[in-house]
């Protein structure tokens, strides 16, 4: 027979109150149900918790027991706690990978957001890009993922629009570019070294695509990619979000011709449950990254099929 949670309760209420009498009463159950629960416990255990008797004294075995009992008990409360906060999204993990530009500008604040409702939650943050973000996604490695939709999955993956990040050219601030500031076409960018780096796939199916066609460098890691265009080896294009803000020697400038935008927007399946503390960080994001203008979000941005 195994020992049922309730004949530990009633035990301790006995413990407690100092008697059946006062314990059925806290209890709200007769004085006989509890002395049958506490009698069928000392039969589980072998021995008598309590001495025979009117007055309620433990016996050795019980003055053994009871802390053992409380600690158990405790651990129990603990664990219905921290289970019940799971549920409701107040405990828990969640795990969100996002494309470098986004993580490094827009989650922190989300995430400032979402420590001050939900202070017990585990948050990990995985930087990737477009297409390590989704085949992560797709992997069960993350919960989320926040980034411009590749469209490749469209059968399995959900994907909420947020806000649109128009691609631009990025060069010395002293270019012969750098004066045409209200905008620039792919073919003024043919005379000078094109440096290739991982956002140029916006480029595919427009005719800026022979910028990259015939380009002698190509770097991905963006660290590196500023470096060298500091040095003044080549120009390259980038979603304004990925350009640092107030950078000393590079500029951004609008590329007119063709015009594309990168819709940025959440990730997720779209017939798998999320988690509650997931969701809730997926509700912040709407709420939060809506309220930022990169650029005006048109409808033409979301059929553009470089995105």
């Amino acid at each position: 027979m195994d020992i049922k949670l309730q004949q530990l309760k009633y035990f301790l209420l006995v413990v407690e109150y100092g008697g059946f009498r006062s314990a059925s009463v806290h209890a709200n159950r007769s004085q006989a149900a509890l002395s049958t629960s506490v009698k069928e416990l000392d039969k589980i255990l072998g021995q008598r918790l309590f001495e025979a008797g009117h007055k309620v004294k433990l016996t050795p075995f019980g003055e053994v027991c009871l802390p053992k009992i409380q600690h158990f008990m405790k651990q129990y409360q603990d664990l219905e706690s921290d289970l019940q906060a799971t549920a409701i999204g107040q405990r828990g993990k969640i795990r969100i990978a996002s494309v470098p530009s986004v993580a490094a500008k827009l989650i922190p604040q989300v995430m400032a957001s979402f420590t001050e409702s939900h202070p017990n939650v585990e948050v990990s943050l995985i930087d990737d890009n477009a297409i390590g973000i989704e085949a992560r996604l797709l992997a069960g490695e993350v919960d989320l993922a926040v980034g411009h939709c590749l469209h490749r999955n469209d059968n399995i993956v959900d994907f909420t629009p947020l806000l649109s990040d128009p691609l631009g050219v990025v060069c010395l601030a002293d270019h012969p570019l750098a004066c045409f500031s209200q905008g620039l076409s792919w073919q003024q960018l043919r005379a000078f070294p094109f440096i290739i780096n991982g956002t140029c796939q916006l480029l595919e199916n427009t005719p800026a695509r022979v910028l990259f066609d015939h380009a002698l460098y190509s770097v991905e890691n963006i660290t590196s990619l500023f470096s060298i265009l500091e040095l003044g080896i080549g120009i390259t294009t980038l979603p304004k979000l990925a350009f640092p803000f107030n950078h000393q020697k590079l500029t951004w400038i609008p590329l007119n011709d063709p015009n594309i935008e990168r819709i940025i927007g959440i990730l997720r399946f779209k017939d798998r449950q999320i988690s509650p503390q997931a969701d809730a960080f997926y509700q912040l994001c709407l709420q939060e990254l809506n309220k930022i203008n990169v650029s005006p979000l048109s409808h033409s941005s979301f059929n553009q099929e470089t995105l």
